[in-house]
């Protein structure tokens, strides 16, 4: 069975390109980089996770990210936070060290802004184009091909990879000058935050009142307070089952960012900042790999 689901591609030129990383959003996103006709090189820290994405989709993988680079005229990329990706791509071996000039590097890490502009003004100095682009959308936007992309760079630069990117994206937006999709980003993230704390209280204070939760969320879906979360979290939330999505670890890892960036910034961001406190309480009950709507186990 594919791990990618079936999708209409936009016609293409063919390109070679590499993708590093292979977690649960890059392995189906490369996938579908394949699936779209591209040749595709990849890299993942476990080798045998790359040859058996190189198994499953007939293209082929490398040992370093410099060696799948060398093969690339655009490099994609997506793994865990600002230290996992200068490993990748600055060093001897990094992906920096393989791409030709002229090459591009598309960073779909959920990572600061300020790792954005040092990787981009590193590799300007070796001729190298960069793009930030983290994505929203889960597990199940990668393996639907249907992830929002929201980028910053250079304009010439993003209409260069944007096919490729594309190829398992349902919407592809450049933002503004790097570092702008890391932002747009850090505000996703705030949104998702404040909804699932709100959507908590309501599952919460509604079975408190003995209402039968699942037929009221049936009803105010349809109504101003439908959302996202809503629709795809809210049965599951009443039910207790938390073991998919995206995890608390890495939604307090993405808090984090825009915490330090909004004490950089001036903004204000109490109830985020609050949730992240909530989201601490359910680390310590064990739930560091439940999904985020894992916060209504607190109430």
């Amino acid at each position: 069975m594919s791990s990618i689901s079936a999708k209409s591609y936009e016609p293409a030129q063919p390109m070679r390109v590499a993708f590093v990383g292979l977690g649960v959003m890059g392995f189906p996103m490369a996938g579908h980089l394949a699936a779209a006709g591209h040749q595709v090189c990849v890299y993942n820290r476990t080798p045998a996770k790359a040859a058996a994405w190189a198994e499953e989709f007939g293209q082929t993988h490398a040992a370093t990210p410099r060696e799948a680079a060398a093969q690339a005229d655009v490099v994609l990329c997506c793994v865990g936070n600002d230290d996992d990706l200068r490993s990748v791509v600055l060093g001897e071996d990094g992906i920096y060290a393989g791409l030709r000039q002229g090459g591009v590097l598309v960073d779909h890490t959920t990572a600061s802004a300020e790792v954005a502009r040092e990787l981009h003004a590193s590799g300007q100095q070796r001729g190298i184009d960069f793009i930030d682009a983290p994505v929203s959308g889960g597990q199940a936007g990668a393996v639907n091909g249907a992830l929002t992309v929201m980028c910053g760079g250079d304009a010439g630069v993003f209409e260069r990879v944007r096919p490729a990117v594309s190829a398992y994206a349902r919407a592809v937006t450049l933002l503004g000058p790097v570092g702008s999709g890391q932002l747009a980003k850090m505000v996703n993230q705030i949104c998702i935050a404040g909804l699932v704390q709100a959507l908590s209280e309501g599952i919460a204070f509604g079975k408190a009142a003995g209402l039968d939760m699942k037929q009221v969320l049936e009803v105010v879906s349809k109504g101003a307070a439908q959302s996202w979360q809503m629709e795809n979290r809210g049965a599951t939330m009443v039910d207790g089952q938390f073991d998919f999505g995206f995890a608390v670890d890495w939604m307090r890892k993405d808090l984090s960012l825009v915490l330090d960036e909004a004490r950089r910034n001036g903004a204000r961001v109490p109830v985020a900042a609050l949730v992240d406190q909530f989201y601490g309480d359910i680390q310590k009950m064990g739930g560091g790999r439940w999904d985020t709507s894992s916060l209504v186990t607190r109430l």
